[in-house]
This record gives structure tokens, sequence and C-alpha cells, in this order.
């Protein structure tokens, strides 16, 4: 599966200190193409969104509680709510990432920057950590990123790994790579061991075929990285898994961010475990 529509690099994704910059840009200035938010608001955590109808809801909480590394559940919103106060607060599920993926019976059918119109009352959203969050702290231990390096989306890949189904979900999870010296992976395990609620420690290190993946220059999403001569690949779990989770559950319609644009929240990214919210009332 491919990307619609291209990503955009922003010209000083710095200059985006906090989650709520980030929520304000995408929502005051849709553009095209879409903008990806690797950069910005270092320091703190970036989410992945999925929304569903609400008769998915438990399934889907049971999919993410059974397969913590990829779907590390951070945030559930109450039923037909586009809010997620945990996260931030001026914060509208609608309008406020730079680009959406819109499901139909498992297919993806378009990319848009507002699905205000597409809102319905029964939706539940969910939000999953992403990896981006932890890049500050490999960066302030001067561990060097390659996609940031390159200005690139970091690079995802589909494994042959097999996720414990729940329900309609099932399938296999996709993992962000990042090539690392032998001394700065062992760094970066550390380090990212602080860091559960956004994938936490890599699933796999070294040789990407005995996870499945056959050639690193055809990533998922996000794009291709320069490996040089004596580094690691280093792969963490990754938040589009549910989007291929899709696949197999075709809900008849889904809400997904694009690859490289995530949900930007006003919760610090720190290098401890994040205590998860109270789960809402799905019967409310």
């Amino acid at each position: 599966m491919t990307q619609l529509n291209p990503l955009a690099v922003h010209p000083d994704p710095g200059s985006i200190r906090t989650g709520l910059e980030a929520r304000r840009l995408f929502r005051d200035a849709k553009t095209d193409p879409f903008t990806q938010t690797t950069g910005m608001a270092l320091g703190y955590m970036q989410a992945s969104p999925i929304i569903l109808p609400g008769d998915l809801a438990l399934d889907f909480t049971a999919f993410c509680q059974r397969n913590p590394k990829p779907c590390p559940l951070v945030a559930m919103s109450n039923r037909g709510s586009p809010t997620l106060p945990t996260l931030g607060g001026d914060l509208d599920l609608r309008t406020d990432l730079a680009g959406y993926r819109i499901w139909r019976d498992g297919e993806l059918v378009d990319e848009v920057t507002d699905i205000s119109e597409l809102w319905r009352e029964d939706f539940v959203a969910f939000a999953v950590g992403c990896s981006y969050s932890f890049e500050n702290a490999l960066l302030s231990d001067g561990i060097e990123l390659r996609h940031i390096t390159e200005e690139a989306c970091v690079p995802m890949y589909m494994t042959d790994i097999a996720l414990e189904p729940s329900g309609p979900f099932a399938g296999r999870m996709c993992v962000s790579m990042r090539p690392l010296k032998a001394r700065d992976a062992i760094r970066a395990i550390e380090i990212t061991s602080r860091f559960p609620t956004t994938h936490g420690t890599p699933v796999h290190i070294g040789d990407p075929r005995q996870i499945g993946i056959e050639n690193l220059d055809e990533p998922l999403a996000g794009d291709p990285v320069e490996v040089r001569d004596g580094e690691l690949c280093v792969f963490w779990g990754c938040g589009i898994t549910p989007q291929y989770a899709m696949l197999q559950a075709k809900p008849e319609i889904a809400i997904t961010h694009i690859p490289g644009c995530l949900l930007m929240t006003d919760v610090p990214s720190r290098g401890d475990a994040m205590d998860l919210p109270n789960l809402p009332n799905l019967a409310a």
C-alpha cells in the first residue's frame, strides 16, 4: 500500500516548540502536501490516533493490551468526543493533525486534512504512543538519527512477526528503523527502556531478513535512509500497525493518521513510565 499524497518537511521544525503550537499550526494552515512532525515539539509526546465506530472499541482495546510493543495505548476518548483531555487542552481530533487517512471496509480510500464532516457520535478515538517521542532523548545523548539528518520521514516496514488477535483485529507487526553504530544501539536500548508508553526498547537489532524484511529500500511508509558500513539496523514497534490490522478487521469506516503526521500532545516525553489514563466507560 502506497501513500496517496507526498509528505513535506517543515522548513524549521525546531521552531514549533510545543504540542499546542503544532496543533494550532495544522488546524489553521491546511496545506498540501502534508507536513510530517519529525523534529517538532521535541520533549513532548507524539501519538498515533485511531478512530473507530464504538462497537469495535472493546475489541481494539484488547488488541492494544495484547500487543503493547507496537500498540502502547496512552489515551482513549469518550464515545462521540473529539477530545483527549489527558493528552492536551485545546485539542480537537477533527482538525489538529497534518493529515488523516480514511479507511472504508479495510481499504484506504482518501487522505485529508480535516475530518469534521466525517465525525460521528458513535466514534471512539484511541491514541497509541509514537517512537518520535523518545527521539529528543536519543539526540540529547549524541546519537545521530539518520532520518532527521537527511530530512526524511523515518522508514517503516511490515515484518513477519504475528500479532495476538482480538476480535476482527489481527495481522503482523509494523516497525520503524533507525541505523545506529553498535555503541549507540546499546545506549539506545538503555534510553528507550525508560519510554515503555512510546514503544520502549527495540523489537529487533541486526539482519532485517530475520523479521521478514527483504529490502530496506522499499519501506511500507516513510523514506529509505542510508545504512553505512559498520551500522546496525535497529527496529522499534510502530504505531502504524493498527492501520494494517484494518485490512483484517474491515470496519465500515476508520480514521487514522498519515504515517509521519502524528498527533502532538501536551504531555512531556520524559524518560520514565507515563501513568496511563483511566479508560472511559464505553457504554456512556
